[in-house]
């Protein structure tokens, strides 16, 4: 008896779980990707790019990727000069830090800057670390759509790309903090 009980709860179960069918239009268009940004290089002979994003537990680091697009070996050492901007491209009120700056532990991340030159088509990287931590709720959280970078920490700012439309997103919370690691050999 257990058993056709079990039998018939269980095709009751099943029977109100059935499949919708979802009607599709006629046609379907091909599916474009979106194209990548166009990258010029700079008169700098250099030109910067965002490489990928990591996120995990609340910690993000987005990699900046300078590339030598130049004719003649660029030198490279220290950090990058970075900036962070809103919708309408101002500056963020933002605390850069070499290194982690206690944000997080993130293996490389302290490694001191080492001087290298990057003959042409060479790329050097360079992380960028935040925490989206909320502190204090009497402050507006920071979130930064737009970035900018300078080859030297004199030249011109130019826009960093994002990898796609969507643009860059920082959302450094309410600490205001960015770590900037120093240039790596890529």
């Amino acid at each position: 008896m257990r058993r056709v009980v079990l039998a018939v709860l269980t095709s009751a179960v099943l029977a109100g779980c059935g499949v919708r069918e979802v009607a599709l239009p006629a046609t379907l268009g091909p599916s474009t990707p979106p194209a990548p940004p166009v990258v010029t290089c700079w008169p700098e002979g250099v030109v910067f790019s965002v490489a990928g994003t990591d996120a995990a537990m609340g910690v993000r680091v987005l990699t900046v990727e300078m590339t030598n697009c130049g004719s003649a070996p660029y030198p490279v050492n220290g950090y990058p000069s970075v900036r962070l901007l809103d919708e309408g491209r101002r500056p963020l009120p933002v605390t850069l830090a070499r290194g982690s700056a206690s944000i997080a532990a993130v293996p490389g991340f302290d490694a001191p800057p080492t001087p290298m030159t990057l003959r042409p088509g060479e790329k050097a990287r360079a992380g960028l670390l935040w925490r989206n931590l909320v502190t204090d709720t009497t402050v507006d959280a920071v979130t930064a759509v737009h970035l900018e970078a300078a080859a030297t920490p004199d030249g011109p700012w130019r826009s960093v790309p994002a990898a796609d439309a969507g643009g860059v997103h920082i959302d450094l919370g309410t600490t205001g903090q960015l770590g900037v690691q120093a240039w790596q050999e890529a």
